[in-house]
């Protein structure tokens, strides 16, 4: 059976582009990184709610959403003790779709 032709990309990729794209995903590959923003896709969260979400322990939770922040993928505000994160990269749902339709059988 003979493989299909390779489909040229309809824009090629530019070295912005893949430095860009390449911190994103650095960024994003780690488990609890993408759970935490597969949590925010819905709008705004708290710590102690993405704690709940993910299961994980609040240091971890906190270490991880200061790495999303550090590289402008989500940003937070204080409310009284309660810190809010919201999603700032809107990219990031088009790569948690990609996720979801590149993982299935």
């Amino acid at each position: 059976m003979a493989r299909p032709a390779a489909v040229p990309p309809a824009q090629p990729l530019t070295r912005d582009m893949l430095t860009r794209a390449a911190e994103m995903i650095k960024c994003l590959g780690h488990p609890l990184r993408l759970r935490l923003v597969e949590g925010l896709e819905a709008g705004e969260l708290s710590v102690t709610a993405l704690q709940e979400y993910t299961g994980a322990p609040q240091a971890q939770v906190s270490q991880q959403l200061a790495a999303l922040k550090a590289r402008g993928i989500v940003d937070c505000r204080r409310d009284g003790a309660f810190v809010y994160y919201r999603i700032t990269e809107p990219r990031v749902h088009s790569i948690l779709n990609c996720v979801r339709a590149c993982d299935r059988p």
